[in-house]
């Protein structure tokens, strides 16, 4: 696999992804949606802008030369790794697993690779339990910024870099949390209540009853999920990159460090 940030090329495709990612779940906070619209009914649209993102950056790195057949088996591996982990813990106390893979594949693989991970990984966690709804496109799409943003964490060795890479579990799955939470917050809350979305508000407005909505409900499984993560890394993270760095050397991917 090819040493290296990724090149212009893969930089412009993840923006124009990540950006159109964020949209997806910020626009209740910037636009007043229509009285009968809710949540479920824009599922299929972040699915039908979501797989043909996918499909072009897989292309594009095939046509370029900066994947190979190794490196889409690498990806499957890690995807079958990450939804076998991700029933463990069942969510119970936002004790998961799956995020373990995603950071470490990301790490190592690189930013373009991770992105492409977080969405077949939470994909086939789906289809294997069952959890396939009107949530699972923006499950995709948060899972996909937490690996990928672990291919853009600057480089470190040792334990330094399970220091970095702990730091960004914490922050990442929280994040993680909040924006699967912000996916539903406006559709499923009701109009009754202080913490309740209220279409064409302010965005400081909307953005205040919703963190406040967050802390309320999400954050102790958000907590439970960082925690996991960050364990986990400290007890398995130095083998499992050594492991990947040596099927990393083996293969033809850009690596982010």
């Amino acid at each position: 696999m090819n040493n290296g940030r990724p090149d212009r090329v893969s930089v412009a495709m993840l923006t124009i992804a990540g950006l159109a990612g964020l949209l997806a779940f910020i626009w209740p906070l910037i636009v007043a949606p229509a009285a009968t619209l809710d949540g479920n009914s824009q599922s299929p649209f972040i699915f039908a802008v979501l797989l043909p993102v996918l499909l072009g950056i897989v292309v594009s790195e095939l046509s370029r030369g900066t994947i190979d057949v190794k490196s889409l088996a690498m990806l499957g591996v890690l995807s079958a790794l990450g939804a076998l982990a991700r029933p463990l813990g069942a969510g119970t106390a936002g004790i998961e697993f799956v995020f373990v893979p995603l950071i470490l594949g990301g790490r190592v693989f690189g930013p373009t690779f991770g992105f492409l991970l977080g969405s077949t990984t939470l994909f086939t966690s789906a289809l294997l339990t069952g959890g396939v709804g009107p949530w699972l496109p923006y499950q995709l799409l948060a899972a996909s910024f937490v690996a990928m943003g672990a291919g853009f964490l600057p480089r470190a060795t040792g334990w330094a870099e399970i220091a970095v890479l702990s730091c960004y579990a914490g922050v990442s799955t929280i994040l993680y949390g909040s924006l699967v939470d912000l996916s539903f917050w406006p559709f499923n809350l009701g109009l009754a209540t202080d913490l309740s979305y209220v279409a064409g508000a302010p965005f400081l407005e909307n953005l205040h009853r919703f963190v406040l909505f967050s802390l309320a409900t999400g954050m102790g499984w958000n907590l439970g999920r960082a925690l996991t993560t960050i364990l986990t890394l400290c007890v398995i993270g130095l083998p499992m990159l050594r492991i990947l760095r040596r099927a990393n050397r083996r293969g033809n991917f850009t690596e982010a460090a």
